[in-house]
Formats: C-alpha cells, structure tokens, sequence
C-alpha cells in the first residue's frame, strides 16, 4: 500500500493560480499550509488528481493494479477539523489565533475498507485529504495518515519515504545520517530535524506508539528505494 504527498506540485499549480502557497508555523514549532477554500480546492485537484492518477498509472504500467483513493473517499480517513490554529506571527513573533482554516487530524481509519481492496487483489494508492466528522474535506499531513493507516492494518513497518538520506544530525550534510534512533530517544532526535522531517518524526512516534514495531526513513532518489530502506539504508527507528 502507498500513500503519497504532493506538496511541491501544489505549490507550483497555486502559484500559476494566482493563488500562492502561504505557510503557517504553530507555537510548538510544527510548520503547515495555510488551507483556505480556495488552497483545498488546488490541494485536492493535484493530490487527488494529477499526482495521483500519475501515481496509478505508472504502477499499472508496471503490472500492479493500483486503485487511487482520497481519505474522503468512503471515510477512508476521518477526524475532526481543527477548530482553532495558535501560531506566531513571522512579522511581529506574536501568538495569535486562526479560527477559518481548513486543517485536520485523522482519528479513524476505514480499514475494512482497505481490507477489502487488498483482498481482492487492488493496491491502494493513498492521498490526503481526510474527511471531517461534520463532512467537510480538510488537509491532513501525509506522513502522519500513513502512520495512522500502518497502524490500523497492524503493520510491521512503515516506511516514510523522501529527497534525503533519512534524518541527518547536521542537515543538509547527508554524510552525518543518523542510522539508528531508539524509539525512546525520538525527543531528542527532533532536535536535529529541520523543516518537514520534524512532521516525519512525529508521525513516527505515532505510529511505534500505535503498535507499528519499525519505522524506517528513507531515501527516494536511490535505485529500488524500498528494497534499500527494508535492507537497513536509512534512519531506523523502533
């Protein structure tokens, strides 16, 4: 099973949209997009869309048969929107807070559902957004979903895949990987993380947490990336 992103692209597209991306940090230091209306429309048409029909189609090529699915799609993911978002301001360093956006958390994974399609010989190909309980589509984080889809099909490994080695002690210096981190000591590895992989690491915790015994972080640009990763390439975490 494969759940994708598609942050890159959607930049791009808002951009020729006339609609650029904007970003927001939390007080915690977790760093998001800004999901206005508008933002989740062009969200939805590239990750649902254009990444991922690009996704099911070279997998089709490729013998698999690969089936795209939304988290909105039968409930696959599920959870409340966020009612309120506590940032700081990149202008002035202040908190404040955003009450409009359209930003989530999965909660619940339609696991029968997946269950089903794997049964009956589909490969599931994943993509944000999630559904909230009220019904509204609402932008979840990637490597957080597939933290909660591992954990709902009672994983062994998650593997977290992207543009770098795995986590990197002095980014962006990629011979200082760290190849092993305890899950015990995750804490501390996020102080090393910078941008995006902070969010991949929390993800991993969740998922250890839920039950998932391994995650490893690995590198997208090598050749047969998940065979390398599997075989101990990366940063392991468990």
């Amino acid at each position: 099973m494969l759940v994708h992103g598609g942050s890159h692209e959607t930049n791009v597209v808002a951009t020729q949209l006339d609609h650029p991306p904007q970003f927001i940090t939390s007080v915690s230091g977790f760093t998001s997009r800004r999901t206005d209306r508008r933002t989740l429309e062009i969200f939805e048409m590239v990750y649902c869309g254009k990444v991922n029909k690009g996704i099911v189609e070279q997998l089709q090529r490729r013998g698999v048969n690969a089936l795209g699915l939304s988290g909105v799609d039968g409930r696959l993911l599920e959870g409340p929107r966020k009612k309120a978002l506590r940032i700081v301001d990149p202008q002035t360093g202040r908190r404040r807070i955003i009450r409009d956006d359209l930003t989530g958390k999965v909660e619940r994974v339609n696991a029968e559902l997946l269950r089903l399609l794997l049964d009956a010989g589909y490969w599931p190909v994943i993509s944000p957004p999630a559904i909230s309980y009220e019904g509204e589509a609402v932008n979840v984080d990637g490597d957080r979903a597939a933290a909660a889809i591992a954990a709902a099909l009672g994983a062994e490994t998650l593997l977290i895949l992207s543009n770098v080695p795995g986590l990197l002690r002095n980014f962006p210096d990629e011979s200082s990987l760290i190849r092993h981190v305890p899950a015990g000591k995750l804490d501390e590895a996020m102080a090393y993380a910078e941008g995006r992989m902070r969010i991949k690491l929390l993800g991993a915790g969740e998922a250890l947490k839920a039950g998932v015994q391994r995650v490893v972080l690995g590198d997208s640009r090598r050749e047969k990336p998940v065979q390398a990763a599997l075989d101990g390439e990366g940063t392991g975490i468990q």
